[in-house]
């Protein structure tokens, strides 16, 4: 893809009886072609014709999940075109129609299109599946992301595909809403530039076409690539090998060096030496209670939290965090896990190579991040059937190991500093609060640790940690930079950065406040008389399988319903409407419980000034105290825990 040709944006709607297409410019807002083919207008000769020139040109085409549906009818019609041109209109749009319900069909089944992007004529960058969103866990339509970035206009399609357009309005509708949809189409691609700069670099360095492709597959591809070269083996049949597991001892998994000191840990190392594993699936749950904190273990890492409050490092305390480089990684390079179908030496050496050749290179080249990618996303590979590094055993070594050797830190630590207080152990890392006397003693505990298991600790000080759990806390350092994880998360939200897009923003006017609360001192009744963004104020809902929202409204005396789509954006307000989640079933859920209204935007227009909005207050401060007040009613005990030592 060159900056110096044109490339097109563009989206496709196919109903019954008619069929439309917008191409935007990709740079150009004042470039835009529109083609109708429907008995008061054909233009598909003229639709063919720029469909060729697009191809002659090398033009590529842009747009969301455009790989399995646009992409599949473009060709289609491609192909077909010369008996097309002879049909009427109504049998030519009827042809459109038939095929884009069997390409429809054959992704809800998940079977394979009949065109693959190889034989497609017009290259392609698919938004929806270079951002992975078509994941299980990212699984996002168009609607939902245009509610993500704040699109002024989420409404759905205005007339029913299986319905025919009969009138000018219907078909102007029509015609609008495939235009809205183009240019939230061009806005993700506006967010995604570092993504397909980062594509297009590693697409003509290695010769694989990698612009649709997510992180992982990226990946799977380069370590495929390389892998290839070192061992001299074919692709193909690399990609064919894997080491499935009818059932995995764990205790053949154990580094001999993991060892513990107490009976709490000595039993978590003896219910790991006795375990069996039949299915990665299920894995593994365990916990131990140790200094009064729970520790978690299970196949997505070891978790561990203190009691909910605020842990401030008062005068002759510091609040320690320590995390392990690279941690899986490491772990199979210094102890030479390998997938058992793969040779060690060379797998282990090329491994290696990732790790070193990148702190060579600047953060800001883009093979910095390719070969962070490359290390970080082989344990999941290892546990992936679909991939040729398929290994369970292998993921096991790694997610075991590291448990284990996360837990030998935090036990050298609290038994040699008996005044240590335990706040969180989280996959890779912890944090400790010790007297500040403590500190080289602490330093000299972890180099020890990192002798005994050869990884590396970077560490940092933090001045206060707002802990409600273990997945959801804000920790403010020495210098003041502040780390928001879980519920707190915010500002890649409000930054609007695309990896964070298939994430529920609800309320964002909510960890705003808690964090201006705690880490500024601003009331949130303050902090909400500054905040006048209404998109900060909505929430997003989306209904799936048999349920289907209800818009409910009493109007003297008078109840009247309305059913809503799919995807609905909504704030409370002190007028509005009821939203309920309705099931075909006959059960039904209030969106929002109790007396509160709310008022479905899910088309905003940017002159509405903030104050037309009648947003509840009330609403939004309630649920701020009551998160705040979650944490903060455990002060008492931890300062009182404190003041002991």
């Amino acid at each position: 893809m060159s900056d110096q040709q044109t490339h097109w944006v563009m989206d496709y709607e196919t109903l019954v009886n008619c069929f439309v297409a917008v191409f935007q410019h990709y740079k150009d807002d004042g470039v835009k072609h529109i083609f109708v083919i429907h008995d008061q207008r054909n233009d598909f000769t003229k639709f063919i014709n720029f469909l060729k020139s697009c191809v002659k040109n090398k033009q590529y085409h842009i747009s969301y999940n455009g790989l399995a549906f646009d992409a599949q009818i473009t060709q289609y019609l491609l192909d077909n075109h010369v008996k097309f041109e002879k049909l009427s209109t109504a049998d030519l749009v009827s042809e459109i129609h038939k095929y884009a319900q069997k390409v429809i069909g054959k992704s809800e089944k998940n079977e394979f299109q009949d065109y693959a992007p190889h034989k497609l004529q017009i290259k392609q960058i698919d938004l929806f599946k270079l951002n992975h969103w078509d994941n299980r866990a990212k699984m996002s339509s168009l609607k939902w992301i245009q509610y993500s970035m704040d699109w002024e206009n989420v409404e759905e399609m205005p007339h029913p595909h299986y319905e025919p357009i009969t009138t000018e309005d219907q078909l102007k509708l029509v015609v609008k809403y495939c235009i809205n949809d183009v240019l939230s189409t061009k806005m993700i691609l506006e967010h995604s530039k570092e993504q397909i700069t980062l594509r297009q670099t590693l697409t003509r360095e290695y010769g694989i076409y990698l612009y649709n492709a997510s992180e992982p597959r990226i990946s799977k591809e380069l370590f495929l690539h390389f892998l290839s070269q070192k061992i001299g083996w074919a692709k193909a049949d690399i990609k064919s090998l894997r080491s499935p597991r009818d059932y995995i001892i764990l205790a053949e998994c154990i580094l001999p060096y993991i060892k513990f000191q107490t009976p709490e840990f000595q039993s978590v190392l003896e219910y790991f030496r006795k375990k069996v594993i039949t299915s990665t699936k299920d894995g593994f749950k365990h916990s131990v209670m140790y200094r009064g904190v729970r520790t978690d273990y299970g196949l997505g890492g070891i978790h561990g939290a203190t009691t909910a409050g605020v842990y401030e490092a008062k005068s002759g305390w510091t609040i320690m965090t320590s995390d392990v480089t690279s941690f899986y990684p490491n772990l199979a390079i210094k102890n030479g896990f390998h997938p058992a179908h793969l040779p060690k030496k060379e797998f282990g050496e090329l491994y290696e190579w990732f790790f070193e050749e990148r702190k060579k290179i600047p953060k800001t080249d883009p093979k910095n991040y390719v070969y962070k990618l490359i290390l970080n996303s082989t344990y999941g590979l290892t546990g992936d059937e679909n991939s040729f590094l398929y290994d369970p055993r292998m993921t096991m070594q790694i997610t075991i190991n590291g448990q284990l050797s996360l837990s030998m830190l935090y036990e050298m630590i609290c038994e040699q500093i008996p005044e240590a207080i335990p706040l969180m152990q989280n996959t890779d890392g912890l944090e400790t609060m010790i007297p500040t006397a403590a500190v080289s003693k602490y330093l000299d505990i972890c180099t020890i640790w990192e002798n005994i298991t050869k990884l590396s600790l970077e560490h940092d000080q933090y001045k206060k940690m707002i802990i409600r759990d273990v997945n959801n806390y804000i920790a403010v350092n020495t210098k003041d930079k502040v780390k928001c994880k879980g519920a707190f998360e915010w500002e890649d939200l409000d930054k609007k950065k695309v990896a964070v897009f298939h994430k529920n923003k609800s309320f964002l006017i909510i960890p705003k406040a808690i964090y201006a609360y705690f880490v500024n001192g601003i009331k949130p009744e303050d902090f909400l008389a500054q905040n006048q963004t209404i998109q900060d104020y909505c929430a997003g809902v989306k209904a799936k399988g048999g349920w289907y929202y209800e818009e409910r409204n009493i109007d003297q005396g008078n109840l009247t319903l309305k059913r809503l789509q799919k995807i609905v954006r909504y704030f409370v307000s002190n007028d509005g409407s009821k939203i309920v989640k309705c099931n075909k079933d006959g059960r039904e859920i209030q969106v929002e419980a109790g007396s509160w209204l709310q008022t479905v935007v899910n088309k905003l227009d940017p002159n509405v000034p903030f104050s037309a909005y009648n947003i509840n207050e009330k609403y939004y401060l309630e649920e701020i105290y009551k998160q705040i007040e979650q944490i903060e009613k455990e002060n008492k005990r931890a300062f009182t825990q404190l003041s002991l030592f």
